[in-house]
């Protein structure tokens, strides 16, 4: 056998990151003697947010491990809820704005970025903030400044919001935070926010709320059932909310 060649094991929710040859129940690999275990790994194509238990002919291992010719590895994914250094904060790329203003809708802490800011911008305020950051780019998902990642495997708004809201289950308390902006939403009186109503709506509407940052009002309009559709069905499936208004 070839000192330098390992043998390798991804769970298969990593096959969608690795060539045809490494979705096998085990596959082997060149080893090199000086890089680490989260290198090898990475360099398959798995961003290391993805990973979960590594572990070597039998013992769980750090990813700073440096394997050596003849080890049997084992690469987990990542287990869910995924435990956090810190409360379930986001920061999502451009490419995620709908899912931006869903994980809002249900009073999820999303900030998000646009227009691009860059990756290096992104990674530095992921780490100031110590804000998760979703991204569909493994490329920023690799670097090193990232306080936390989470790949979001879906195309779908509504996929991707069951993907982040199983992952990490973070607490939902709908309709409190502003779409636009992640401010928060405080009570407002038709009056503080007439200038932004139309006569139709000043007419039929009693109940507004306002975004205490950006100033946008909100009440129950007429995309409020859709929204309300959304909002349920993340409820009924990942747990039952604090009591919280419905603009």
């Amino acid at each position: 056998m070839d000192s330098t060649e390992i043998w390798l094991s991804l769970a298969p929710e990593l096959y969608v990151f690795v060539a045809p040859a490494h979705r096998a129940e085990r596959s082997a690999v060149r080893a090199d003697g000086a890089s680490t275990l989260g290198h090898v790994v990475q360099s398959l194509g798995v961003p290391l947010t993805e990973v979960g238990a590594l572990t070597v002919d039998g013992r769980q291992v750090p990813a700073a491990h440096i394997p050596t010719g003849g080890e049997e590895i084992s690469v987990q994914s990542v287990a869910r809820p995924q435990q956090l250094s810190g409360p379930p904060r986001f920061l999502l790329d451009i490419h995620l704005g709908t899912l931006a203003r869903r994980l809002r809708l249900l009073g999820v802490d999303a900030a998000y970025e646009n227009p691009d800011i860059g990756d290096a911008a992104l990674a530095a305020r992921s780490a100031g903030e110590q804000r998760v950051m979703l991204s569909r780019d493994r490329g920023l998902l690799r670097r090193r400044e990232v306080w936390a990642g989470a790949y979001v495997y879906s195309h779908r708004p509504e996929e991707q919001l069951r993907d982040v809201l199983s992952r990490f289950a973070p607490p939902l308390a709908p309709w409190t935070r502003c779409t636009a902006c992640n401010g928060m939403l405080r009570d407002a009186t038709k009056a503080s926010v007439h200038e932004q109503l139309r006569i139709g709506t000043q007419r039929t509407h009693d109940t507004f709320a306002q975004c205490s940052d950006c100033g946008q009002a909100y009440w129950q309009g007429a995309h409020h059932e859709r929204l309300a559709a959304i909002v349920d069905e993340a409820v009924r499936e990942f747990g039952t909310p604090s009591p919280t208004r419905a603009p």
